[in-house]
């Protein structure tokens, strides 16, 4: 892989945290292709092949629905998440073009009056392609460590 194509993804991963975190949920399905999973999966499920996951979404219409739900309807104390991800592993090109990408990450949580907390760790395990010359998640499984979520997930990991 060459060094232009290793950056591209990186700032995909960058790109991608920065909109979550800076609370630009309308932008965040269009790191996605149309068809896309996006799923968080506890480990144990994932390491076992279990098929449960916390949230499932399969299409960037099922992403545009939470985010309405996020921005419109959902009732919860606001708070500030900040990623720190780490440099993005290239793991594999399919056939079709699509490559394989993993990174680890990790997400604090700060709510008004509080001190932050970690609220999830864990990978990303991704399947990133070109649409429309741009680099996109056809896949995105964010795979967390633990086996407890702090009280519920509202924003994207």
């Amino acid at each position: 892989m060459d060094a232009s194509l290793r950056l591209d993804i990186q700032d995909l991963y960058t790109d991608y945290a920065a909109c979550i975190d800076e609370g630009r949920f309308e932008e965040w399905p269009e790191f996605f292709t149309e068809k896309c999973d996006y799923k968080i999966i506890a480990r144990e499920n994932y390491d076992r092949g279990l098929p449960v996951s916390t949230l499932f979404f399969e299409s960037k219409g099922m992403l545009k629905d939470r985010v309405y739900s996020i921005t419109k309807s959902l009732f919860h104390a606001p708070y500030y998440q900040r990623h720190i991800v780490s440099t993005p592993r290239f793991l594999k090109e399919e056939p079709d073009g699509s490559m394989r990408t993993e990174a680890n990450y990790l997400v604090l949580r700060t709510r008004q009056n509080t001190l932050s907390e970690v609220f999830s760790t864990g990978r990303y395990v991704d399947v990133v392609m070109r649409e429309n010359g741009r680099l996109k998640f056809r896949e995105k499984l964010c795979v967390f460590d633990s086996e407890l979520i702090l009280n519920s997930i509202v924003y994207p990991l």
